[in-house]
């Protein structure tokens, strides 16, 4: 596969009680809220940010950024991953490989140079 993959340090997680989690993380681990909005709130812990979503629940997402999106996931696809989850108007993917990990397929920012 000659799609280059450069993670990011992101980490997304979503949960339908948005409210509690939100709650746990700034007052149980003190992590400061770098970023907000209706259903989405990122905290700086140090090492990555951590993504809290609104919706259905699901494993720890890690973030990977590649230069075109829908070529990332047919080769993934290719490879024996699974399509969990699309959105192309991001545009990114949610993929979760052969061995159980979910990560997102996110588009690199064209300014940053190719991953």
């Amino acid at each position: 596969m000659n799609t280059a993959f450069r993670s990011s340090r992101d980490v997304i997680i979503r949960t339908n009680d948005w409210a509690a989690a939100s709650t746990f993380y700034t007052a149980t681990l003190g992590f400061e809220a770098v970023y907000r909005s209706d259903k989405l709130i990122g905290f700086e812990t140090g090492s990555f940010r951590l993504y809290v979503e609104k919706g259905a629940e699901h494993a720890p997402v890690f973030d990977f950024l590649v230069a075109d999106v829908q070529a990332a996931k047919a080769a993934l696809l290719a490879a024996g991953c699974t399509l969990v989850e699309e959105d192309a108007g991001v545009p990114r993917c949610y993929v979760r490989d052969p061995y159980g990990v979910t990560f997102n397929i996110g588009q690199a920012d064209a300014n940053a140079g190719a991953p």
